[in-house]
């Protein structure tokens, strides 16, 4: 595609907050009267790839001046995805540190948790072996007895728990290590879901988180909502946000 037609599209929609579908469609038929379907279809996924539009939702884009998110492991957590990779090569898996969250907290915090999501046949097997390689305080999907009196007391404590299907993750590299991680989408839903291992990030502090993330970097509001709806909390988000965001998400909520 033509740099000055790109050129001329982020001039037109720059100002907007969102843009459907069809506006797109008849930006590009006014130059190109038989501009056929495919072509059109082509044309959005040239424009995604490029990082010139972002998906909100289905049929709803954005110019895209945000970053992608691209959240900073730590050596630890590179070396557990060392471990872990040496020895279950072929199970899926992501895995988290909550000091990510500090980017978008009001109060920062020290603690640091490494959370593991794997497949539920493969939870036990997770756990035990990384009790054999890991010398650290590991707990497997513990209840809120467990959070309140040993993670949240531990240094620096492992949680494995139940990777949720269809999951939105994706495979990060680092000096040729591969590995998953969970979208910005997924960690948001995660911690409003689980109030009890997040229990530090509750009230105006969950606020705070969403509106810095959604500020910050653009959200896939179709992957958020699935991911939500798949948690049974698809309903009480879009409540969440229109309470306590709704300048951010009016347009999203609209559609």
């Amino acid at each position: 595609m033509p740099g000055i037609i790109e050129n001329r599209l982020i001039e037109e929609f720059k100002d907007r907050k969102s843009f459907s579908r069809n506006e797109l469609y008849d930006f590009f038929k006014y130059s190109e009267p038989e501009l056929k379907e495919g072509t059109f279809a082509w044309r959005i996924y040239d424009l995604k790839n490029k990082n010139i539009i972002k998906p909100l939702m289905r049929g709803l884009y954005t110019i895209s001046y945000k970053p992608k998110y691209k959240p900073e492991p730590s050596l630890e957590l590179l070396k557990l995805a060392r471990k872990i990779n040496d020895k279950f090569n072929d199970v899926k898996y992501c895995l988290w540190e909550t000091i990510w969250l500090n980017e978008f907290s009001q109060h920062q915090s020290g603690n640091k948790i490494i959370i593991i999501e794997v497949e539920k046949d493969f939870l036990d097997s997770f756990f035990y072996e990384l009790q054999e390689i890991y010398k650290g305080n590991i707990f497997l999907t513990p209840d809120e007895k467990t959070i309140k009196f040993y993670v949240a007391e531990s240094p620096q404590p492992i949680v494995i728990k139940k990777l949720i299907t269809r999951s939105p993750v994706r495979q990060r590299t680092e000096k040729k290590l591969k590995f998953q991680i969970p979208f910005l989408e997924k960690i948001l839903v995660d911690i409003f879901t689980e109030d009890k291992l997040f229990y530090y990030s509750r009230g105006s502090e969950l606020v705070h988180i969403y509106i810095n993330a959604l500020t910050k970097y653009n959200i896939n509001y179709t992957k958020l909502f699935s991911y939500a709806k798949r948690r049974e909390r698809g309903n009480d988000i879009k409540v969440f946000l229109i309470k306590n965001m709704q300048y951010l998400v009016k347009e999203i909520m609209d559609v």
